[in-house]
């Protein structure tokens, strides 16, 4: 990437720059093909640990090794195509939660991020290592409640935050409702408060922000508002190195606005999805018949789901959309080309440098330094 205004994102002694995380995108979206290239380019490459061992070539029945191999070899392929920084999204839905925390503390990944729930005890599995650990929050309440509690059990606090608002893809941190009517509050509202609080703490925690970064402009308004740096994912599914198959990423490039809609998930949240046959199908009360043979998350009842959305993800990542949906982002629709992730992170680079210098032109009084928190 070429030389940019953007500032460098700093996370303890991890230097990041651009200042951009690739969000964690499972079921085998973002693996290590992805998060290698994209940590190649200096910022934040992110494998998504939910689901790995369901894609794998395994003969063993406990789903938990399964997993905890799958991931163990993900995080060592992508450490064998880049000496950058390399992130694990881990949830904390997932019913072997503890079990991929540990396999990633192993294995010495750089951070690992942790949301669907908050990670209460995930400083207990990280202790006297130098991990970095990122929860995500979509309210200024859950960031509190999570700061005191590591700071009461654990005397620490989060080495940064990432504040996701009701534009981003996958499982949301809302009531259906609230999105449904437009009611929740935008991610620009959220990150004022969750900054606000943030910068009380000596040093201030990092506050990244996620949900609808689409471009360089969208970095700049936030970076503006004081956040740190950016996590996006929506934008890393049409890209050359992303690991999904090349349906998953039609699904993205064939969407309109209209398309993008939200479903009731079987995980108890709502989740943003590209529209398909699939998914009119299962809005409509249509169920896909299934036997489990493990439980992968902790909320998800076999006996009353209306389908597998671990098999109905791995599906769409194999290609398989007349059996699965897409989660996407509010943007995906903005997709139109496939482009290496090394022309991506320059495009962002560009935009960035030209949303500040168009206001620097427009309104030269008004400039603050980006990313100051």
């Amino acid at each position: 990437m070429k030389s940019s205004h953007m500032p460098v994102l700093k996370i303890g002694d991890l230097n990041i720059h651009p200042p951009v995380i690739q969000g964690g995108m499972g079921v085998g979206v973002s693996k290590s093909n992805l998060a290698s290239a994209v940590a190649n380019e200096g910022a934040v490459g992110v494998i998504a640990s939910v689901g790995l061992g369901e894609l794998g070539d395994y003969s063993r029945a406990n789903y938990s090794d399964v997993n905890k191999e799958a991931l163990r070899k993900e995080i060592q392929k992508t450490r064998s195509r880049t000496k950058g920084i390399i992130g694990v999204n881990i949830m904390c839905a997932l019913s072997d939660y503890e079990s991929l925390v540990e396999t990633a503390v192993e294995e010495k990944a750089d951070i690992i991020i942790s949301g669907a729930g908050l990670p209460f005890n995930l400083p207990l599995h990280t202790k006297g290592t130098y991990i970095k650990l990122i929860p995500i929050i979509s309210s200024v309440r859950s960031f509190q409640l999570i700061c005191k509690r590591w700071q009461q059990r654990y005397d620490r606090l989060p080495d940064a935050v990432i504040v996701e608002g009701p534009m981003a893809g996958g499982h949301l941190g809302y009531h259906f409702e609230e999105l449904a009517e437009n009611r929740a509050p935008s991610l620009d509202q959220i990150l004022t408060e969750v900054i606000a609080y943030a910068n009380s703490f000596t040093p201030a925690i990092p506050v990244i922000a996620a949900g609808g970064i689409f471009d360089g402009a969208d970095i700049a308004r936030v970076l503006a508002l004081g956040a740190s740096g950016v996590q996006m994912a929506t934008r890393f599914v049409c890209t050359k190195e992303c690991d999904a198959h090349m349906n998953f990423k039609n699904a993205y490039l064939n969407a309109t606005r209209n398309d993008i809609t939200l479903i009731k998930s079987p995980v108890g949240l709502p989740g943003q999805v590209v529209n398909s046959p699939f998914v009119e199908k299962i809005k409509s009360g249509q169920t896909v018949p299934f036997r489990c043979p493990y439980k992968c998350l902790k909320s998800c009842n076999p006996e009353t789901a209306p389908y597998c959305i671990a098999r109905v993800l791995a599906n769409a990542a194999e290609g398989k959309m007349d059996q699965a949906f897409a989660f996407a982002g509010s943007n995906a629709y903005r997709c139109n080309e496939i482009i290496s992730v090394k022309t991506l992170m320059q495009r962002l680079a560009d935009e960035y440098d030209k949303s500040i210098s168009s206001q620097k032109t427009s309104s030269p009084s008004a400039i603050t330094t980006p990313g100051s928190n």
